[in-house]
């Protein structure tokens, strides 16, 4: 059965970070591809969605810089900000945030992320089938074959900076 990819950012690249939800806006709730962002959409949604957004989407920019993969556009920016303003999840980008069951049988991103424990639990007891996934702890899991990783949801309170680190580490180990 195919998976319907959906979210936002580009459709192959260096990383897909899965979470539950889409934002909680109408334009949003009923996309059927993955679409990139447009310049200033992201401060757009999180005057919209609030709080919970801005850290996802402030999260997901400070792993990118703390991953620091020289193929990837973000060694063209100098801070996190900037690269969240400029490029996050843009059509010039190389990754997606993506609302859909990740598709493990294909292969157009590098490295993929399932962020949020109790959501893994359930994509893997309902959706993902994988006999090579291997926790690490309570929070980190890692499967070395699908090049997936599970880590705490994008919040800061959940992935903070130590855990940034570990999850980057984690990745880097992929390769």
């Amino acid at each position: 059965m195919k998976i319907l990819t959906r979210g936002f950012g580009v459709s192959s690249g260096l990383i897909a970070i899965y979470v539950e939800h889409s934002p909680p806006m109408l334009e949003y709730q009923n996309l059927e591809s993955v679409q990139p962002l447009s310049l200033g959409e992201i401060a757009m949604i999180n005057q919209a969605s609030g709080n919970g957004w801005r850290k996802i989407f402030n999260v997901y920019a400070k792993v990118l810089g703390q991953l620091n993969c020289s193929d990837h556009s973000f060694t063209n920016y100098d801070s996190w900000q900037t690269y969240r303003d400029a490029c996050l999840l843009q059509s010039h980008s190389q990754e997606a945030l993506l609302f859909s069951v990740p598709d493990l049988a294909a292969t157009q991103y590098r490295y993929h992320v399932i962020a949020g424990r109790i959501y893994a639990k359930r994509l893997f007891r309902d959706h993902i089938f994988t006999n090579s996934l291997v926790w690490l702890d309570e929070e980190f899991a890692v499967d070395h074959i699908n090049r997936l990783v599970v880590c705490p949801f994008l919040d800061y309170r959940q992935l903070s900076n130590i855990k940034i680190n570990k999850l980057c580490d984690i990745l880097r180990e992929l390769n």
